[in-house]
């Protein structure tokens, strides 16, 4: 009597089980990391999957490495993703915060009465001069800037002030004057 085995074969995973298995037991590991680190949890998933994509791709590549444990080495992807974020994002500071930190001596402008800027202002015209004031003795924005001198949008006025400035610095350079000349 001949007997037959039965032959059990397990069919391989797919990929899509696979990519589900490890998203669900990797990804809590990297968003308790993340949390811990003072990240969203968009922070987490963002960061997450751009490990997932970095490990996919690196197992794709012919010379593949076998790693003992994919969730040790995601997290560890993860984590270097993270830190690099976190080290770009501190370094960053916004325009706005640092223009807060700034301390200007309220001596630092010349003031309107001296004669020998007043001189070269007036020199630029009557409408720059008006900017320039505007701008730098009255402390006003460039929005309010744009509506008062009827400009068509913020961009047009910040080019007619740059526009100014320059004439100002152009009969500067023409008649050789120093800032020591400017003080009285």
């Amino acid at each position: 009597m001949v007997l037959e085995m039965e032959t059990v074969t397990t069919t391989p995973r797919t990929e899509e089980a696979r990519f589900t298995d490890t998203y669900t037991r990797v990804f809590p590991v990297v968003a308790r990391f993340i949390s811990k680190m003072n990240g969203s949890f968009q922070d987490a998933k963002d960061i997450f999957h751009d490990a997932l994509i970095i490990f996919y791709e690196k197992q794709q590549q012919p010379e593949a490495q076998q790693y003992r444990s994919e969730e040790a080495y995601i997290v560890g992807i993860a984590k270097h993703l993270w830190l690099r974020k976190h080290k770009a994002d501190r370094e960053q500071v916004a325009l706005d915060a640092f223009e807060a930190t700034l301390a200007i001596p309220p001596d630092y402008f010349l003031q309107p009465g001296q004669n020998k800027i007043l001189r070269i202002l007036q020199h630029t015209g009557q409408h720059c001069m008006n900017l320039l004031q505007a701008f730098y003795y009255d402390k006003k924005s460039m929005q309010t800037i744009a509506a008062q001198f009827n400009y068509t949008n913020v961009r047009t006025a910040t080019v007619q002030k740059f526009k100014c400035l320059e004439k100002v610095r152009n009969l500067i350079r023409q008649h050789s004057i120093r800032h020591e000349d400017l003080i009285d």
